[in-house]
């Protein structure tokens, strides 16, 4: 039997600013709302769901997600139109830059819940032969 991650809850402050945030910096929709969760559905058809919950129970997490060349310029070009503070590395030292690891592009920024978003055109480990 194969398994997939099917979905995972994101607390956030606000599930509906959060979802707008993500979906308009990648170009996506939200896929739908049921009860407190606002969805956000991705390629692969693993879906966030954005749940609000007190701010001081939110424990940062990191989130990753694998874009074309293509969907990275478009994001990051929405990144700088914005203001959004953004780094080459995890650590934030690099700010106002991207990385160019294993082959390929990356950048990490915060989502309005202080979640730590990255976004990499190549896996880590580099491009498969």
């Amino acid at each position: 039997m194969a398994v997939e991650l099917n979905h995972t809850i994101v607390h956030s402050r606000d599930n509906r600013e959060s979802a707008e945030f993500l979906t308009g910096l990648l170009g996506l929709e939200i896929a739908g709302e049921a009860g407190h969760f606002v969805a956000v559905e991705l390629s692969n058809g693993v879906t966030l769901d954005f749940a609000t919950i007190p701010a001081d129970e939110i424990s940062p997490q990191h989130y990753a997600f694998l874009v074309s060349e293509e969907e990275f310029d478009a994001a990051y070009a929405r990144i700088r139109e914005r203001g959004i503070e953004h780094y080459a590395d995890p650590g934030r030292t690099r700010q106002d830059a991207i990385n160019h690891n294993d082959g390929g592009r990356g950048v990490y920024f915060l989502d309005p819940s202080g979640h730590y978003m990255e976004l990499l055109t190549v896996p880590y480990g580099g491009r498969p032969a």
